[in-house]
């Protein structure tokens, strides 16, 4: 396993000393040993960095371990990551009040460096497996996309994204026309094959752009860093695709789609991921009451759509 690959475990501790005697402990661990002189460099580095786990202080000046973590799981981006603190403050208040912030464990100063590794080693483990397990949970089985549970997740997550460093992000929402019909008329397998031909149009355009199945013949895209207009040249590209697709089963049946597209700046107020969701909805209802296989635009006051 390459260095980028291996599991990151991030120290955030005051003590140049205990850096150090860590640095020196672990380093034959697979694991990539970070490290943060405060809390506030530890909170930038947890969100660009996403470490499995954190090795936490409590007493840290301006902002102490409790703090830290509260910010910690407060913050979709990085409310997963495990914390085992590791501090001198070894009262049973301490204890409990760190286990109800949300660590996983407590290990106290001055600590054995055999019983360290071993707590580590669990932390990383059971890391390991609530990752396997909530990717499975949150993956649909027919179209493979993530599913509504996951869709909810990274709205949120983009979401917070793209207001802290300003930056846009749209959202896609379509389902395929008369998919009742197509259900009734050529039987459920074929539907099926049609969910999954969508499914691999809405994923197969940009990496950055995450493609889920909302519920039924309903799908959402995420469109991080994407203005509206972008995201409606992007939607109708998926349009197209769908529109121009061939089914040898039967030939000549042409199979449509209809689009709702809007950004974060021209949703409703105020500008969450609640009201991004329902802004493109209503814009997926004016694609459908403007006749289906078009793509619309979401304005707070009118509609602009083209086909």
């Amino acid at each position: 396993m390459s260095e980028k690959n291996l599991p990151k475990v991030l120290i955030v501790d005051d003590s140049e000393l205990i850096h150090r005697l860590l640095q020196m402990r672990l380093q034959n661990e697979r694991i990539q040993l970070l490290s943060a002189r405060s809390s506030t460099e530890g909170l930038l580095m947890a969100h660009e960095l996403k470490p499995e786990v954190i090795l936490l202080d409590i007493d840290l000046p301006k902002m102490d371990g409790f703090e830290f973590i509260t910010r910690l799981k407060s913050d979709p981006q990085t409310q997963e990551i495990a914390v085992v603190f590791v501090s001198s403050a070894n009262e049973t208040a301490n204890r409990v009040r760190g286990l109800d912030l949300g660590a996983v464990d407590f290990i106290a100063k001055p600590f054995d460096i055999i019983e360290l590794k071993a707590r580590l080693r669990s932390a990383l483990r059971n890391q390991r497996y609530i990752r396997v397990l909530e990717q499975k949970a949150q993956i649909d089985a027919l179209s493979g996309l993530g599913n509504k549970s996951y869709f909810d997740k990274r709205i949120e997550i983009e979401v917070g994204g793209s207001d802290r460093h300003a930056q846009p992000l749209s959202l896609v929402y379509c389902d395929i026309d008369h998919f009742k019909s197509i259900n009734d008329r050529y039987g459920h397998l074929f539907g099926d094959l049609v969910i999954e031909e969508f499914s691999k149009i809405l994923s197969g355009g940009r990496l950055t752009d995450i493609a889920c199945r909302w519920g039924g013949e309903e799908f959402a895209v995420i469109l991080p860093q994407t203005t509206m207009e972008e995201a409606f040249r992007v939607a109708e590209k998926y349009r197209k695709q769908l529109n121009d697709l061939v089914w040898p089963e039967h030939p000549g049946l042409v199979i449509t789609s209809s689009f709702g597209v809007c950004d974060i700046n021209g949703c409703e107020s105020p500008p969450n991921s609640k009201n991004l969701f329902k802004s493109a909805e209503n814009a997926l209802y004016k694609a459908k009451e403007n006749g289906r296989n078009r793509v619309e635009f979401f304005q707070k006051k009118t509609q602009l759509s083209t086909k």
